[in-house]
């Protein structure tokens, strides 16, 4: 094991610094008399996980896919004579089975070995039902219930236990967060022993793992799923705030934070062994918006030269393009990054976007970064896979997006049945189900109880949940109240954010006081009895990569009513009462974003509900009927691993 840390140790030296051949020297000496002590620690421990028969073979690649051309925007030709040009680099070699020397590292096998009962009950009880299987490192600056504060934290929740249910084996690399608040979360991760020292930011910073190996029962397949969460110690990630911030705004060493994080995420695999086996190189990583964007940069720029990581694949996943990590461009050379990769993370804002007549512009772009680094990209849905290529939605990297749109593709974001189920959840007053709906109409009742508003069944009872922002649409649903209140209706509010929409919320509460509740702040018990409770959830959301309110509120039998953009338009089917099979839709999908078309639609669904019930009751059922679990969308990303395996490294 002595050995072990050093392969993945010697990427993490500074360019040029002499322990590079001493490091590679020790690694190739020892390699056959470490590989053969580790191979029986891991017979030895005979345990569920341990026996393996070898990687699955490739699939044989489509005829329409041509391999990817290495991006023009990347380093220039590398001066070194033993190596090619970073542009055009060597091609992967045949042999994918070798592996550098020093790591020992085993494959993945259906093969189960027992040797206790105590071993026997940490078994899968099912057979996986992936095809091919692999080693998947989930990268991120949050995951549920560890740290969240968005969107981001439930998919990184969710996605890499449906993944491990279905066979994969799954470490998911975040922050270990220290900030008084949420300390708890972490009182089951033990210390690993193991610590790197990384180069970057004029230094050498080191960082320790902490490991959790998590089961969580899916009670549906009655199988074990375990997920093994590793989370990256470093004093930065030590303070009173949230996640990203405080009351006085961004924390002012984001970059170095995350930074930390995607070093230690690829030093992770080669380093730490969780369940008696080393991940090894022949990884799947999976990166998650900005702060982990540095990852498929740091593979092809500190790892493949040095013959690491070449089987290994990326995956960005973008969930919200607005946020890029975008950094001064002095900080580059703060990165650790060779210097001729400047050119894979250079940004330029245009003119208007400069503080003064004298500023370049110039800086640096983390997820652009990512964008001409990874081998695939994946946004998380598909109308927002198409608007990020467009100028009104690309943020700036519209035309880079565009350039990759052969290996960009778009996947719904799912839900978690064991939390958001109206039959099982323990924050409603009465379980339903799509069988038997009496249960929605005590739920109404109760939150229009808890609330104070008149118990009226005969009154369509609309709801909103989220930030009170400008994304939001919060400024139009401000503006069409007035009229929307003389009708007979009733409408709650559930979110905060801008305080001058949390003072709206109150006062119009109070002038509207038997029709309209503002709840300032946010609660999960709450946000659970609105979406069982109300009939109609208004989303008119600018723009919305996935949305997961939306499917929250079909699988409760709320019908939706949304702007027709990114997920909301992919989730949200427009009702047709003359469909070629009869009635068709989920909801009401309205565009243009305008109050006369966001007010329209809503008295149409109003009228629906009031003069055609059994309409209304169609709608509620084919929403509940809606497949958007978790295993779903994993079955879809499995694709997207086959065929980020089938391509050639995009940057080697």
């Amino acid at each position: 094991m002595a050995t072990t840390p050093a392969v993945g140790a010697a990427c993490l030296l500074a360019p040029g610094h002499p322990g590079r051949k001493a490091d590679r020297s020790r690694a190739s000496a020892s390699a056959t008399a470490s590989a053969r002590p580790l191979r029986r620690v891991v017979r030895g421990r005979c345990v569920a996980e341990l026996s393996r028969e070898g990687p699955a073979p490739r699939p044989p690649a489509p005829a329409q896919l041509a391999p990817p051309v290495v991006p023009g925007v990347l380093a220039p030709p590398r001066t070194e004579p033993a190596r090619k040009p970073a542009s055009t680099p060597p091609p992967i070699p045949d042999d994918l089975g070798l592996q550098p020397e020093g790591i020992a590292e085993d494959p993945i096998s259906s093969t189960v070995v027992v040797a206790t009962e105590d071993d026997a009950e940490n078994l899968v009880v099912e057979q996986a039902k992936a095809e091919v299987t692999h080693n998947i490192v989930f990268v991120t600056g949050e995951a549920s219930p560890y740290a969240k504060s968005g969107g981001l934290g439930d998919v990184c929740g969710s996605l890499p236990v449906a993944l491990a249910a279905r066979g994969h084996r799954v470490m998911v690399v975040m922050p270990r967060y220290l900030n008084g608040t949420n300390d708890k979360n972490y009182a089951n991760a033990f210390y690993t022993a193991k610590h790197i020292k990384i180069p970057c930011f004029g230094g050498e910073h080191e960082v320790t793992f902490f490991h959790e190996y998590r089961d969580s029962v899916d009670w549906f397949k009655r199988t074990n799923i375990a997920v093994k969460w590793v989370f990256v110690d470093h004093p930065s990630y030590h303070r009173p705030g949230n996640l990203y911030g405080d009351k006085f705004g961004a924390f002012g060493d984001n970059q170095f934070r995350y930074t930390l994080l995607c070093y230690a995420a690829c030093e992770a695999p080669l380093i730490l062994e969780l369940g008696g086996y080393i991940y090894g190189q022949n990884c799947m990583f999976v990166v998650n918006d900005w702060h982990a964007s540095l990852v498929p940069v740091l593979l092809a720029a500190k790892y493949r030269p040095y013959g690491v990581y070449k089987d290994a694949r990326s995956i960005l996943v973008i969930h919200n393009l607005a946020h890029q990590g975008v950094e001064p461009a002095s900080t580059y050379p703060d990165l650790g990054l060779p210097p001729e990769w400047y050119g894979a993370l250079e940004w330029v804002f245009p003119e208007w976007a400069r503080r003064h007549a004298l500023d370049k512009g110039e800086a640096v772009n983390l997820l652009k970064g990512a964008v001409v680094t990874a081998d695939r990209i994946v946004t998380v849905s598909k109308g927002y896979s198409w608007e990020v290529t467009t100028a009104e939605g690309g943020q700036g990297l519209d035309e880079l997006l565009s350039s990759r749109k052969s290996v960009l593709n778009g996947i719904v974001n799912g839900i978690d049945i064991n939390d958001w189920n109206p039959a099982t959840d323990k924050f409603i007053p009465s379980h339903y189900s799509v069988d038997d709906l009496s249960g929605k109409a005590e739920c109404k009742a109760a939150l229009q109880k808890e609330l104070g508003l008149p118990i009226r069944p005969d009154v369509p009872l609309i709801g909103f949940i989220g930030r009170l922002d400008y994304q939001k649409g919060i400024d139009l649903i401000k503006l069409i109240i007035p009229d929307l209140m003389q009708d007979d209706v009733q409408f709650v509010m559930l979110g905060s954010g801008d305080p001058d929409f949390e003072a709206w919320m109150r006062s119009t509460e109070s002038y509207f006081k038997d029709k309209f509740r503002g709840w300032v702040g946010f609660s999960v018990p709450v946000s659970h009895r609105i979406t069982a409770g109300c009939d109609i959830l208004l989303m008119p959301s600018r723009f919305e990569p996935c949305g997961l309110n939306q499917l929250y509120a079909m699988h409760y039998g709320t019908v939706p009513v949304v702007h027709g953009t990114g997920g909301l338009r992919d989730t949200v089917e427009n009702f047709n009462p003359f469909g070629d099979k009869g009635e068709q839709g989920t909801g009401w999908a309205f565009a243009p974003l305008t109050t006369e078309n966001m007010l329209w639609t809503l008295r149409t669904a109003v009228s629906t509900y009031r003069e055609h019930k059994s309409s209304w009751e169609g709608l509620m059922k084919r929403g509940m009927t809606k497949d958007f679990t978790w295993d779903h969308a994993a079955e879809q990303y499995e694709q997207i691993f086959q065929w980020a395996f089938i391509d050639k490294p995009y940057v080697k």
